[in-house]
């Protein structure tokens, strides 16, 4: 036996065991000794991948192509027209991609049997139907494509395709019956019918996508799966960063802020290599400055936005809400609107539009915040899901009580309340109840109101959300100073500098904000306190001890 012989031997075995560096190692000394044949070269890429070795994989996706044209194979080397077009748009090369793609669909034009690399080929145009943006197209063909990998036994084709005629259903609003499937296609995985590579793809679309459409549960449950498969692979590269920033948003909303923090220094030194750990470096960026807005680290999550920025990643919502948090409310609410100007998918929308309700309300426009609630509010229902609920209904109570509309905002900060509880989002969940406590207030239910703040500051000072226990502390004082009369933190400085007589001007100066921005204050201050003047507004000021 050559030695030669004996790397590929060892090689193929190591590949089989998913010790990637082994296999790699062995396969690549093989090769060095004695070109390898097609098979092996597509393992050796296959190994390269799972190790971050992007340009590796490539270049034996190529070779393995080259080789199996040489004996002709015209059917296994369109297939790898397909794995080379894919991974070249990962890499943001549409060009490149877009042509491998299309020579595989040359290679089989005159092929006119019926087989199962077809479904490999027409992957191409499903993908650009889902960047297209066309949901109903990338049904119609990821069913046909399913359908092929079903009736060939591919298990890889069968759930590439499912995966996205489930995320397709979704889209189309046919929400029960897409998730139904996306599950069907995780069984797949769970059970080990995917190749690795297949498995890591499906792996971290469907958690993204689960994110992406507010399905919490499923979220938690799929990331609890591909951690449990990463740590079968100690060496493997590819999907861990991905993996290591899925965990770290959950566990941010579950209140575990420490915990979310190590798992992205981790990724930020250990799974950098590689296009999928490239891409999440960004979105890793954008959660380290969510947590440390939460704790009320400002500077070191300025610094991560930033980051986040320099990587692609869009900072928002989050700086706008610290923004907001720093008293810049002007900053903040030209941040949210141009976000929410700029994005068009429902789902994207609403994840900015709690953001933009809340930091409405603070400025004063309640008209935007109101349709702003209803645009959230007509998504969640259409999703039908427990998380878009949670945030549609505080939304909902938020502008109801900055309204003046105590009797409608407390159903809508319960039902808020209960949802993220139920969900296992403490942080939301003691908002949710700080929400109820106030609208307690302003009902004068006093005794509720102490214990709705009192339970919420307990679980704030738990998680260490410093910003959130100095909007209870600003709460509190103010009820001390004269009970709660429906008027913001803002709306109570604006009308303290009215009765001292300063003009919108001034006013707008000393605040930092416009004075179209003071206008909308006192209007919301005239209708609150029922007003129509502001000598009138003075006068309840001074009469009530607010000034």
């Amino acid at each position: 036996m050559t030695s030669a012989h004996r790397e590929r031997q060892r090689g193929r075995e190591s590949y089989e065991a998913r010790e990637w560096t082994a296999a790699y190692e062995a396969l690549s000394a093989a090769d060095r000794d004695e070109a390898l044949a097609a098979d092996d070269l597509l393992r050796l890429a296959r190994a390269a991948y799972m190790l971050g070795r992007d340009d590796h994989y490539l270049v034996g996706l190529e070779r393995a192509h080259g080789a199996l044209m040489e004996t002709g194979e015209t059917r296994g080397a369109a297939v790898c027209t397909w794995w080379i077009g894919h991974h070249l748009l990962f890499r943001g090369e549409a060009g490149p991609a877009m042509g491998w793609l299309a020579r595989g669909q040359r290679l089989l034009e005159d092929d006119d049997g019926d087989c199962v690399e077809r479904g490999y080929v027409q992957l191409g145009e499903l993908l650009e139907h889902v960047i297209g943006g066309e949901p109903q197209a990338a049904h119609d063909l990821a069913a046909e494509i399913a359908g092929i990998g079903e009736r060939f036994g591919d298990h890889d084709l069968a759930s590439l395709a499912g995966m996205e005629q489930g995320h397709a259903l979704v889209r189309l609003g046919r929400t029960d019956e897409g998730l139904r499937l996306v599950d069907e296609t995780m069984v797949a995985v769970t059970t080990g019918e995917l190749s690795p590579v297949v498995a890591g793809i499906v792996y971290c679309n469907t958690i993204a996508f689960c994110q992406s459409v507010y399905e919490l549960r499923r979220a938690r449950e799929w990331t609890t799966a591909l951690t449990r498969w990463c740590e079968q692979q100690p060496d493997m590269i590819a999907h861990n960063g991905l993996c290591l920033v899925h965990r770290a948003e959950l566990m941010t909303l579950g209140g575990d802020w420490a915990e979310a923090l190590e798992e992205l220094r981790v990724l930020g030194e250990r799974f950098t290599r590689g296009v999928l750990n490239r891409r999440a470096l960004g979105r890793a960026a954008y959660q380290r400055g969510e947590v440390s807005r939460l704790q009320g680290a400002f500077t070191d999550a300025e610094a991560s936005y930033r980051e986040a920025t320099r990587l692609g990643w869009e900072p928002q919502p989050g700086l706008a809400l610290m923004r907001l948090a720093q008293g810049n409310e002007e900053v903040a609410a030209a941040a949210i609107r141009r976000a929410v100007g700029e994005t068009t998918q429902p789902l994207k929308r609403a994840a900015l539009l709690p953001a933009y309700v809340e930091i409405m309300v603070a400025s004063g426009d309640l008209e935007a915040a109101r349709s702003a609630c209803r645009e959230l509010g007509l998504t969640a229902e259409r999703q039908g899901n427990d998380a878009l609920a949670a945030m549609s209904a505080f939304a909902d109570g938020t502008v109801s009580l900055a309204e003046g509309d105590a009797d409608g905002a407390l159903p809508a900060a319960r039902r808020a309340w209960h949802a993220w509880r139920a969900l296992d989002a403490p942080c939301e969940a003691a908002r949710a109840r700080v929400l109820v406590g106030r609208t307690c207030r302003a009902l004068s239910d006093d005794d509720a109101a102490a214990l709705e703040l009192e339970a919420a500051r307990g679980v704030f000072e738990q998680l260490g959300a410093a910003p959130e226990l100095a909007r209870l502390d600003a709460l509190t004082r103010q009820a001390a100073a004269n009970g709660d009369h429906g008027l913001t933190d803002r709306e109570l400085e604006v009308l303290r500098l009215v009765a001292a007589g300063e003009s919108n001007r001034e006013i707008a100066a000393k605040l930092v904000i416009s004075e179209h921005t003071v206008a909308r204050h006192l209007q919301n201050i005239f209708a609150k306190l029922n007003v129509q003047s502001r000598t009138a507004a003075g006068a309840y000021a001074f009469k009530h001890h607010l000034a």
